[in-house]
């Protein structure tokens, strides 16, 4: 659901293909909020068929029309709706912690090993955190007030605070079963 109203938030700043949407997620909200091409068109077409959008043929010369996307009032109105929710509590599915609960089976330097990835996994994480604020630069342009961008990066900085706690307790954990605190079988 959360990505149809995604997909209003960025057709409100400007009309744009199902192409152009996919390269703003996967710079912009990837994040937090991945999706690929056929959930973008697959969306697009149900914010048709509710008139939240409208599709406008774009003519070209040298290439296939472009199908571009246009926000309607009722989608605007629906959009606005939305914002004002109050935020929900996020509990997490995670697969990853079902197989830390049940790792009391391996052995310490199997349980070890898993940490030892996850927290590389987690430090690859936060490098492309970094590299943000220069990708979502590039579409400024498209915000009508600084306080967007602001909010913009709110995200990112929940997403790079979490992913440090993370591996803050990731590296924790390594340490306390390298030190012995790990109780024997």
């Amino acid at each position: 659901m959360s990505l149809e109203y995604a997909i209003l938030g960025f057709l409100n700043y400007k009309p744009l293909s199902g192409y152009d949407l996919k390269k703003i997620f996967d710079t912009s909200v990837q994040h937090f909020w991945p999706a690929d091409q056929s959930q973008i068109y697959r969306t697009l077409t149900r914010l048709t068929e509710r008139g939240w959008a409208e599709m406008e043929v774009v003519e070209q010369s040298d290439r296939p029309d472009r199908k571009v996307y246009h926000i309607t009032e009722a989608g605007r109105e629906e959009l606005h709706c939305w914002l004002l929710m109050p935020l929900r509590p996020h509990i997490p599915h995670n697969a990853s912690l079902i197989q830390v609960f049940f790792a009391g089976q391996l052995s310490d330097g199997e349980i070890v090993a898993i940490f030892e990835r996850a927290a590389e996994r987690t430090r690859g994480v936060l490098k492309l955190y970094e590299k943000i604020p220069q990708q979502v630069e590039a579409y400024r342009e498209y915000m009508e007030s600084p306080r967007e961008f602001f909010c913009w990066m709110l995200t990112l900085e929940a997403g790079f605070k979490s992913a440090q706690a993370n591996l803050v307790w990731l590296e924790d954990v390594i340490r306390r079963i390298k030190n012995g605190e790990m109780p024997a079988e």
